[in-house]
């Protein structure tokens, strides 16, 4: 070998040695920072003597079997236990909000009594440092909710080489992101994104509605970075998937808590029904349209985000034909709390049309036992409204922010 390729080797050596050592020191600084995005809630969700029922429950609307049963907020179901006292303050006359408490199902992967009391704020290894923020999740890694692995390459690489990534599905939203140097701005990649990224990120949610991330789960997102990495080549670092799956739970359990949906009906005051035709006429004047979902959603022009919605009050979802051939006695308003901004002003504006809409279609606006919902009543729910927008926000949650979005979608 001549000299010049003996120096060239020693070069290499030295470099590969300079990358894991940077590799090193960021996740001994990683697991060091203890980010304190979450601890608001560490007391009053993780103590073990406010364990929870994890069953997972759709959230579903209560029919005609909902009458005569116990004024409850969720009267056709047994509720888990809520240490969040300033969610449900006990009501001067017996009135309880329609409150929906989605309930999150736990992997059978993971023994939850185990994770019950895992920091939420714990870091994965390699973790990009980044400042914690409600409302973060769009255009950078988000440390506080994913999985992360950080991929160093020897040499720069297109989102191309990257795609076997890309295109992956695994169970739970992935994103990649890169970057060109430590200082720059992180980038979301896609397969068609132009540049060449000195680091690479790769992002794994830990909880959504469908539950926790499990330990076999994050060890196929590890393995599938790690088969990427040889071929780029890249030096390699994974987090402790153990301690992400006690993450996940813990994540989990405390946006099972903060889930809420809130629910207005519109009932016939008599044994006649709503014609469909009529409905979706009124419906549609108001704003709504018709989705796939089986449903009317209400879109905020600007954005593009569902700010509320319109199911049937029977079981059945509505469909253009559905609506074409029968009749319904309601529709239910629904206020999915986390994934809509500035929750309590949204509730004013669903209050406002539920009750156009009621006086259109000569009904009576009501609560899941059928009682009349009277301005009282609707200011209570309203103050309901706003103590789960804050309970959100007490753990770094932006109610209708990417974060909330991720983590109170299916």
């Amino acid at each position: 070998m001549t000299t010049l390729q003996l120096g060239l080797i020693a070069a290499g050596v030295v470099f590969v040695a300079a990358v894991a050592l940077y590799n090193w020191f960021t996740l001994r600084r990683a697991k060091k920072h203890i980010d304190s995005a979450f601890a608001p809630a560490k007391d009053a969700l993780l103590e073990p003597d406010s364990a929870r029922q994890v069953g997972r429950v759709e959230p579903t609307l209560r029919g005609d079997d909902a009458a005569g049963e116990p004024p409850t907020a969720a009267s056709s179901r047994e509720m888990p236990p809520n240490p969040r006292r300033d969610l449900e303050p006990p009501p001067d006359d017996g009135f309880e909000p329609p409150i929906e408490i989605i309930r999150r199902g736990v992997s059978t992967d993971v023994d939850a009594g185990e994770a019950i009391g895992a920091a939420p704020s714990a870091r994965p290894g390699g973790a990009p440092p980044a400042a914690s923020g409600s409302g973060r999740g769009t255009n950078a890694p988000d440390p506080d909710i994913e999985s992360i692995v950080m991929l160093q390459p020897v040499a720069p690489v297109g989102a191309g080489a990257l795609a076997a990534g890309l295109h992956a599905r695994i169970g739970k939203p992935l994103r990649w992101f890169g970057r060109r140097g430590p200082e720059a701005s992180w980038q979301r990649l896609q397969s068609d994104t132009p540049g060449e990224f000195a680091e690479v990120a790769a992002c794994l949610l830990l909880a959504d509605r469908n539950g926790a991330a499990s330990r076999p789960l994050l060890d196929s997102f590890v393995k599938l970075a790690a088969d990427i990495a040889p071929t780029l080549p890249a030096a390699f670092v994974a987090p402790d998937t153990a301690v992400d799956a006690e993450r996940a739970e813990a994540l989990d359990r405390i946006c099972a808590d903060l889930d809420v949906q809130i629910g207005l009906t519109v009932l016939k005051n008599s044994p006649t029904s709503i014609a469909g035709t009529r409905l979706r006429g009124v419906a549609e004047a108001a704003g709504f349209r018709l989705t796939d979902q089986g449903r009317f959603d209400l879109v905020q022009d600007e954005t593009g985000a569902v700010l509320f919605s319109l199911q049937n009050y029977r079981s059945e979802p509505f469909t253009a034909e559905s609506l074409r051939a029968s009749s319904t006695p309601g529709a239910v308003f629904v206020l999915d709390v986390p994934r809509v901004p500035d929750p309590a002003r949204t509730f004013d504006q669903m209050k406002l049309v539920a009750r156009r809409m009621a006086q259109t279609l000569d009904c009576v606006l009501v609560d899941d036992n059928r009682r009349p919902l009277d301005d009282a009543a609707l200011a209570l729910i309203r103050q309901q409204v706003d103590a789960a927008a804050t309970a959100l926000r007490s753990v770094n949650i932006e109610p209708g922010s990417s974060r909330a979005l991720a983590l109170f979608g299916a």
